[in-house]
């Protein structure tokens, strides 16, 4: 019985010694996977976005800013994307022109540039197409904005003169300090302002006197000023252009223009001057046409524009207009030169919106018609 006893105990200890001494190790239980991160729905619907673009494979811009900033913003694109993107340069009023002429066939697919008072009211009929952009979220405020997506904002520029100093003090002549003071006698002959049936510069000059004096005055302004016009340009920019050379004695238009040919093109004899009993103001837009033949590309430039990708590189390529989204860089450039972005009157756009082809009109009746002083190339 004993020795049944130890027979019995010896095997059970070898059992044991089986069971946890086994060479092969313990399976361990696999930690469970944890599931991929998804990409959060702003970047995938970019992903997709810029997809479908490059499928489209091309891009036609108008731009109504300076040649070299549009180049440059194209050429960023084109860069950023892998898609062709050509362009040409044209005054707000050629291409406000030419897209009512399309009317829904446009021959290009977005607008770059250019003061949106053109903008609304070919918004108005119909042929931008309304986008709401990702990027918008980042604009300073609803006013650099169509109410529904048929433009945004990319800059902001100031309405002014830039006179040659040298030129003035040589006729041993003060610079104007106010509108009203553009109609002096002694001014005659030596303003340059822009054509007001194509450029929006000078759209937004009629506005300005308008809202300023009131409509019959403010037209009767534009007829005493006209006295005094040497020349309308067909481009906003062109008074600008020719100050510096003493060729234009006083230019009327975007402050931000002058500051080109001051820095850029080394006219330091240009003086900026801001109205005394205030101004007006252009928001510098983009968008798309409606019929867009490439309508992805066109919706990934918008978000594109509306991105410091863009509007950063304005300041490097003769552009210096204050910019209205939130993360881009402003060009110490413009406040160098004392340009304050909020000293500005409360322009009416929708007034603007509503009867500015109206007004063109009765500022060139008023006017006799144009003359060889407009120019239109």
């Amino acid at each position: 019985m004993k020795k049944f006893l130890a027979l019995l105990l010896a095997l059970l200890m070898a059992l044991s010694l089986c069971a946890c001494g086994s060479s092969e190790p313990a399976a361990e239980e696999a930690p469970a996977e944890e599931p991929a991160a998804e990409a959060p729905a702003e970047e995938a619907a970019e992903d997709d976005l810029v997809s479908l673009a490059q499928a489209e494979g091309q891009l036609v811009v108008y731009g109504s800013c300076e040649e070299e900033y549009l180049a440059a913003a194209c050429a960023k694109f084109e860069e950023l994307y892998g898609i062709e993107t050509q362009y040409q340069r044209l005054s707000t009023g050629e291409v406000q022109a030419k897209i009512e002429e399309e009317n829904g066939n446009p021959s290009a697919d977005v607008w770059f540039g250019g003061t949106t008072d053109p903008y609304n009211v070919v918004a108005a009929e119909g042929l931008l197409e309304p986008y709401e952009a990702a990027n918008a979220s980042h604009l300073m405020g609803d006013m650099y904005r169509h109410p529904d997506g048929c433009w945004y904002g990319i800059y902001k520029g100031i309405l002014g003169f830039m006179v040659n100093k040298d030129e003035l003090e040589r006729m041993e002549l003060e610079a104007p300090q106010d509108w009203p003071d553009l109609l002096k006698p002694e001014y005659k002959g030596l303003i340059w302002l822009s054509n007001y049936n194509t450029a929006g510069t000078a759209k937004l000059v009629i506005n300005t006197m308008i809202q300023k004096y009131g409509h019959d005055e403010g037209i009767q302004y534009l007829v005493d000023l006209d006295k005094n016009v040497q020349v309308y340009t067909k481009s906003g920019s062109g008074p600008s252009k020719n100050v510096g050379t003493g060729e234009c004695v006083i230019g009327i238009g975007f402050l931000h223009d002058g500051i080109t040919q001051i820095l850029d093109n080394g006219y330091t004899n240009i003086e900026l001057i801001i109205p005394s009993s205030g101004t007006s103001f252009e928001i510098g837009a983009t968008a798309i046409f409606k019929g867009a033949a490439h309508p992805n590309a066109a919706k990934l430039w918008i978000e594109y524009a509306l991105s410091p990708d863009c509007v950063n590189i304005a300041k490097d390529n003769g552009s210096y207009q204050f910019l209205v989204i939130d993360n881009a860089e402003q060009p110490e450039q413009a406040a160098e030169f004392g340009l304050d972005p909020e000293n500005v009157m409360d322009y009416d756009f929708e007034d603007a919106t509503a009867n500015i082809t109206t007004y063109v009109e009765e500022v060139m009746n008023a006017l006799g018609g144009g003359d060889d002083r407009f120019q239109t190339e």
